[in-house]
């Protein structure tokens, strides 16, 4: 086991989104690949907006796409007396600040700043106040050094510099007591011992600022890689105008989560020119490194051609397990009829998604369904009745009803009767599930087996007669 820890903390103000789990794949298979800790910790500090639901929603996302955590997850509502208690040491060291200056006296100056050209960051009238004013509202604000530069080396954007005259003295406490995001952050970090640190390049920003808390505390800097966001397919931030965003709303659509997750890792990461991985296969092959500098653009064909990959290639017993919910929520009871795992096999090799394995499904376990009108005002002629007769009594002397004595039956038949395949097919096909597409007749007889079989070829006959 080796000393690397990395982490993911998500703020449950909403669901699982995809560039989140994006984030949470790559802090995952790092750590699994380095042989580390994978921490989930819940940034929660923000109590107006942060909702049980959301929690639940984003632990949910988790365990769906695989993303076990070894740690965890940690709450930051838990740990206010631990903030307070670090922020008093920035106090005492003469690293931080009370400030006093009202909300209009901060707005004030930073309109004049504007107004100057310059950059409206706090201008430190408080930075060497002397004495209390215990009868004023504060906050704390950290005393950034003014001169030099903070570096650091991002593991995929490569070496970044800010000028520490470009900071602003950060406010680490506000005046209601609570801490700020920036502080709490490091203070997390740091007493989780997180070596690592993945997260969108929308946070390279904070990245200086908190870079020079680590130091103020007396605390070793993480190593940090800042990931590219994800672009609709009009380049712009992807939101919900481009789709579903949710993670949990690609379950609900009859994504598989090893799609998902395939999907997700390469947008942005790549090995060579290889497009499908397996879960131990992006363990072992995975790096940081790896990943590209510039935006991914979301591709929903992409990951439906992934889905159908994942059916196509699935097992059949465990996707009839996940199928129950989706023939549940189309009135289907499954157990009342043939062999669920059966049933999939025949409909896996064409079905992109649960749904349409689903849609598939249901004219096994259908007693009674209306044919297709088309259809049947085709290939349902009068002189069709006595092709079924004469097809009932050929399957009737069938020794073993399988796949293969199925077929030979039928090539026999289309010779004793002086027909081709093309004028007994479709008519079978509207008597067995209602319409002209289905699986292949063969397998579809021998799944719904020989009494069924029997009786929906009688049926269609008794419908065909009047």
């Amino acid at each position: 086991m080796s000393d690397v820890r990395l982490r993911f903390a998500p703020s449950p103000t909403g669901y699982l989104h995809v560039g989140g789990a994006r984030t949470a794949l790559f802090n995952w298979l790092l750590a699994r690949k380095e042989g580390g800790k994978f921490i989930l910790r819940i940034e929660d500090t923000d109590v107006a907006r942060s909702t049980q639901e959301s929690v639940d929603a984003i632990l949910d996302g988790m365990r769906w796409l695989g993303l076990d955590w070894d740690e965890g997850p940690f709450y930051q509502s838990d740990n206010f007396p631990l903030y307070k208690e670090f922020v008093e040491k920035l106090l005492a060291a003469g690293k931080a600040y009370k400030c006093y200056c009202t909300a209009e006296e901060l707005e004030a100056k930073r309109e004049r700043a504007l107004q100057e050209g310059r950059k409206p960051k706090y201008d430190g009238t408080c930075r060497e106040l002397a004495g209390e004013q215990p009868d004023k509202p504060y906050v704390v604000r950290f005393r950034a050094p003014q001169e030099g530069v903070t570096a650091f080396d991002d593991l995929i954007k490569g070496r970044i510099s800010f000028n520490n005259e470009e900071l602003d003295d950060l406010i680490i406490q506000r005046s209601d007591g609570t801490p700020t995001y920036n502080f709490v952050v490091v203070v997390d970090d740091a007493s989780m011992g997180i070596t690592t640190v993945i997260r969108g390049d929308d946070h390279v920003n904070n990245t200086p600022r908190q870079i020079l808390l680590y130091e103020a505390l007396g605390c070793p800097v993480p190593r940090f890689a800042h990931v590219p966001m994800i672009l609709g397919a009009d380049k712009t931030r992807l939101s919900k105008r481009h789709g579903a965003t949710s993670v949990m709303a690609y379950r609900d659509m009859g994504f598989l989560p090893e799609a998902m997750v395939n999907y997700l890792v390469r947008l942005g990461w790549s090995y060579g020119d290889e497009e499908i991985f397996s879960r131990d296969e992006l363990v072992e092959k995975f790096s940081i490194e790896n990943v590209g500098r510039s935006a991914g653009v979301f591709n929903p064909d992409k990951l439906l051609w992934l889905n159908a990959h994942y059916i196509k290639t699935g097992d059949p017993i465990r996707l009839a397990g996940l199928l129950l919910p989706f023939l549940a929520e189309r009135g289907v009871d499954p157990t009342a009829g043939p062999d669920l795992a059966a049933v999939v096999k025949t409909l896996q090799e064409r079905a992109r998604t649960m749904l349409e394995l689903a849609d598939g499904a249901v004219f096994y376990y259908r007693q009674e369904f209306d044919y297709d009108e088309q259809a049947a005002a085709k290939f349902l002629k009068p002189e069709v009745a006595t092709l079924y007769e004469a097809l009932l009594a050929k399957l009737a002397a069938l020794p073993h009803f399988s796949h293969d004595g199925i077929e030979v039956a039928f090539k026999e038949f289309c010779e004793e009767q002086g027909i081709k395949m093309g004028q007994i097919g479709p008519p079978v096909r509207i008597a067995l599930c209602g319409g002209t597409t289905s699986p292949s007749i063969y397998e579809v007889m021998e799944v719904l087996g020989e009494a069924e079989t029997r009786r929906r070829l009688e049926r269609a006959l008794a419908k065909l007669r009047g």
